[in-house]
């Protein structure tokens, strides 16, 4: 028995990967357009959404969100969540509409087919180089100008500990945030490290809890005041994600 259920998820991980890159393939000529220019990053953002609930839902995953605030369309964000899994990427395209921008690690770019999009729409950053870091951050500013919001997963990766609940959290989301003074959007996922970790013999098919906690206002906020800031969001998810279970 453990045998076939142990041949049953890898196939069905294998099923992941299989539909990550059809429905890219099928929509090859529309992305190639959305991607020549960021004016068209808008349209890129409806593909990747489609994308996002063709791989959530055909792998046999539900979402249930609550929300404690709505996003308003036309204002720039800045979104943080946990980061468990590669499924966080979906996820947060499937429950967020207004279209944002990821910062996300430069390994990702690397695979086949799925990173030549994602180097083209998202901003890369290698955490170990301080100069990528400092570009990234520059690039983060360039795209907050031109009105789009931005998702970071502060943790900086996953922890391959998988007993940590929530790691420390870096600096430059909030930094971002006091700058452009725009609000900050807690967002915690509750199952994607249950449903999809990166130990490849585990997960299941099943619900994906997410809470979009109250926002966190940056008016009148200095540089210095971030690490506050940090430490506010941390604790919001992490008293989340701690909470005792209700089905």
């Amino acid at each position: 028995m453990s045998f076939i259920k142990t041949a049953a998820i890898l196939l069905w991980r294998i099923w992941f990967y299989i539909l990550m890159v059809v429905p890219i393939i099928i929509m090859l000529p529309f992305l190639i357009v959305f991607t020549s220019s960021e004016k068209f990053y808008p349209q890129f953002f409806v593909c990747a959404r489609i994308w996002a609930a063709i791989i959530i839902y055909g792998m046999g995953f539900y979402i249930k969100t609550e929300a404690d605030e709505n996003l308003e369309e036309d204002r720039s964000y800045m979104l943080v969540a946990n980061h468990t899994s590669m499924l966080d990427i979906m996820l947060m395209l499937a429950v967020v509409k207004q279209p944002f921008v990821f910062i996300g690690k430069i390994e990702l770019g690397r695979i086949p087919v799925f990173g030549f999009f994602y180097r083209r729409t998202c901003i890369l950053v290698d955490r170990k180089s301080q100069k990528s870091r400092m570009a990234a951050f520059e690039e983060a500013q360039r795209r907050l100008k031109q009105g789009n919001s931005i998702c970071i997963f502060p943790e900086g990766g996953v922890p391959e500990d998988q007993s940590i609940v929530l790691d420390q959290f870096k600096d430059g989301a909030f930094r971002l945030a006091i700058e452009h003074q725009i609000p900050v959007v807690p967002i915690s996922f509750h199952d994607t490290k249950k449903r999809f970790s990166y130990k490849f013999h585990t997960g299941s098919p099943g619900k994906l809890r997410v809470k979009i906690h109250n926002f966190l206002c940056t008016k009148g906020l200095e540089a210095t005041e971030r690490k506050p800031l940090r430490d506010q969001v941390f604790k919001i998810i992490y008293q989340e994600l701690t909470q005792p279970t209700i089905s």
